[in-house]
């Protein structure tokens, strides 16, 4: 740099560069040595709050040859085993995916076997579901429904009201978009501004917790509808196992990754 003087043509001293210089730069890099980053979070200790999408059952069936009736009976018996098994790990809240409005495009025998296998397990496991303290909850639609199941449904769910040891929420004729859009709908009737926590109420259940953990089986890769607004930070656990193979081993290993994970909801 070059500065004229007098006519004089004349270097700058050292010092008036010096002075000149900005040291921005140097004096960031001194103030990041003492930057510390933010802890972490701790690590979460058990998943209280589970959500399963029950999948793989025809596919069980037919690597076995068997109807797809077999798969989803086995299906139920894998249900009652992850219910007691979420117990022993001290799982509070199981929801499960049983019955999606998509499923009423599936084949009409189909789905009449369905409503017969729900009434039937539904008959079967009261009594020791209310032994073991659970409670049960349907979400969703029931209109649709025949009415035995209707009457299966609401049997379920008095007689289990006072129960506390798992709440075990079933999801039938469910929808996660046809939920938000049903809520959307009541809030609108209600004629009040809503936030994120007033929204929630006019959900299908707005008890529920949010779930920590999500489980698929099958390997598939997609949350399918399933508790669109309640999944918004539930760590996903994604298992090749097939629902009527699912019991209490992979249960344990999905909870056990789940608590490896840091969960910052956005934060650092």
């Amino acid at each position: 740099m070059l500065r004229t003087f007098r006519g004089v043509c004349e270097r700058p001293s050292l010092r008036s560069v010096k002075k000149t210089r900005p040291l921005n730069l140097l004096t960031k890099i001194k103030t990041l040595r003492h930057v510390r980053p933010a802890p972490e979070p701790d690590l979460p200790d058990v998943a209280h709050a589970v959500a399963i999408i029950m999948d793989g059952n025809a596919r069980w069936a037919r690597k076995r040859g068997l109807p797809i009736a077999a798969g989803h009976r086995a299906g139920t018996k894998a249900l009652r085993r992850t219910v007691e098994a979420s117990i022993d790990l001290g799982v509070d809240s199981l929801a499960v995916y049983a019955f999606s409005t998509e499923n009423w495009n599936r084949p009409p025998d189909e789905v009449e076997l369905l409503m017969e296998i729900f009434t039937e397990t539904i008959e079967r496991e009261l009594p020791d579901l209310v032994r073991q303290g659970v409670r049960t909850r349907f979400i969703g639609r029931r209109d649709r429904a025949p009415d035995a199941l209707q009457q299966r449904m609401a049997a379920l769910e008095a007689e289990t009201e006072r129960n506390r040891t798992l709440d075990l929420w079933i999801a039938f004729d469910y929808g996660g978009r046809a939920e938000i859009v049903d809520a959307a709908n009541r809030a609108v009737a209600g004629g009040r501004e809503v936030d994120e926590g007033t929204f929630a109420t006019y959900l299908n259940a707005p008890d529920m917790p949010d779930p920590d953990l999500l489980i698929r089986t099958s390997g598939e890769l997609r949350i399918s509808n399933f508790l669109l607004w309640q999944l918004a930070y539930a760590e996903l656990v994604f298992v090749d196992t097939l629902w009527p193979d699912f019991g209490v081993d992979q249960l344990r290993a999905a909870i056990d990754n789940y608590a490896s994970r840091r969960r910052r909801f956005g934060g650092r």
